[in-house]
């Protein structure tokens, strides 16, 4: 695999907001078309006359929907742009818009494809309940009765084993722990501190809040399209303090986490662009841009190692194909689903012994640089929607890193339900 040919370029994003809260009217749909149509049309696409350059549309969504199963498709149809252009659906629960970035890569390096629109959406809001087997079949019966009195009487076979309703929740089929359940388990495996999570927490806070929060301005879609213009979840006004003051969120007794050091259940849609060299002359030439180097995928048996800690084996194996230590990364974007899982991964990028055991770094990768990590702040203090998390954080990293000196490396790394690990390695030009 040789992705040099493929460049990463920002996109445009909603504010990110917490579920019932400012976007809780706009569903998946309504919360994608203005940032595709701004993203596209706008000062950071091929403009709207030009959207048929575009070669693919990769869009996910990880919570599921009655309304639309094809993501991409039908958000680009909700867009109202050039109808010709393929989309499709892509999935990887928290990693879903960094997957759609690297299958792009994919098609890039391969010769394939030239320009690709990715990112993803969860609108937590519009969660939608679903009914018993048993009740789904006899109201499905009941709709096809052909005549009022038969469907009475399909419908009064209803019984009450049939009422029971399914509630999607973030917990695992596997193993039936929530996230922070099995993030309280690394927590506790690895020995981290209820401070230094907090300290994490704050430090996400500080970041997004900085001057205003102005490093994201120009990442956000044009004001009044949403009822917000900019992330309501961070706080500048936080404290160690307050953030030391609030009760575990997932363990009654001694657990170290809490609403204040875990990401919130968000709503919000984000876009990137994935380009070849040819691809570039299509966008704007005033528009960041980084070279895609590699990436790495891993996975773990969740029954025998921490949900959240495969990103650690994918970094690894990543960096040692590229003869790499930990300090010749120059900024390093780490998904916050918990401060706990972003601490854990750190300590076992640290541990040779760890690592020898799971990852050709035999010899171990050397201190991590942890005064490096997600400089404008991460999911703790921005907010997580699911299939929006990739695309946010790459297109993140990309506008940092065009304030660094061209090699500046970075890592992107995002860690998924169901023990799986997604990395990519990026460079500034």
């Amino acid at each position: 695999m040789n992705p040099g040919s493929a460049f990463i370029l920002p996109g445009l994003r909603t504010p990110f907001t917490k579920m019932d809260r400012e976007l809780a009217r706009f569903d998946g749909l309504a919360l994608s078309a203005p940032v595709i149509q701004q993203t596209v049309a706008g000062d950071r696409g091929p403009g709207r006359d030009a959207a048929a350059r575009i070669d693919l549309v990769l869009w996910g969504a990880v919570i599921p929907s009655l309304t639309a199963s094809n993501w991409g498709r039908e958000v680009w149809f909700e867009s109202g742009l050039y109808p010709g252009v393929p989309a499709q659906g892509i999935v990887q629960a928290c990693a879903t818009s960094l997957a759609a970035a690297t299958h792009a890569a994919g098609q890039v390096g391969a010769g394939r494809a030239d320009l690709v629109l990715c990112g993803g959406v969860e609108s937590m809001s519009h969660t939608q309940i679903g009914l018993s087997q048993g009740l789904s079949r006899k109201i499905r019966w009941a709709g096809r009765a052909g005549s009022f009195p038969r469907m009475v009487r399909t419908l009064g076979d209803i019984r009450p084993r049939d009422l029971r309703i399914s509630v999607p929740a973030v917990a695992e089929r596997t193993t039936g722990k929530t996230m922070g359940e099995h993030a309280e388990e690394m927590a506790r495996e690895w020995g981290i501190p209820r401070e230094a999570q907090d300290r994490l927490a704050l430090a996400s806070h500080e970041g997004a809040t900085r001057d205003g929060g102005k490093f994201f301005r120009s990442l956000l879609v044009t004001p009044g399209t949403f009822p917000v213009d900019g992330d309501t979840l961070p706080r500048s006004g936080t404290s160690l303090e307050k953030l030391t003051g609030l009760r575990p969120a997932f363990s009654r007794s001694a657990g170290t986490l809490t609403a204040g050091n875990s990401s919130p259940l968000t709503d919000g849609a984000a876009a990137c662009w994935v380009a070849s060299e040819a691809g570039l002359s299509t966008l704007p030439d005033a528009l960041p841009r980084a070279r895609l180097l590699d990436w790495s995928q891993a996975a773990i048996d969740p029954e025998r190692e921490g949900l959240l800690i495969a990103p650690a084996i994918a970094i690894a194996r990543l960096l040692h194909r590229h003869g790499l230590s930990l300090d010749d990364i120059g900024m390093w974007e780490i998904h916050e689903a918990f401060a706990a899982q972003v601490l854990c991964t750190v300590a076992a990028l640290e541990s040779p012994e760890w690592l020898a055991a799971r990852s050709p770094a035999k010899d171990g990768l050397g201190a991590f640089p942890r005064e490096r990590i997600n400089p404008n702040g991460g999911s703790v203090a921005l907010g997580h929607p699911f299939g929006a998390t990739g695309a946010r954080i790459l297109s993140q990293t990309v506008v940092e890193l065009a304030s660094r000196p061209a090699g500046t490396r970075a890592i992107v790394s995002v860690c998924a339900a169901g023990g799986l690990g997604h990395v990519a390695l990026l460079e500034a030009v």
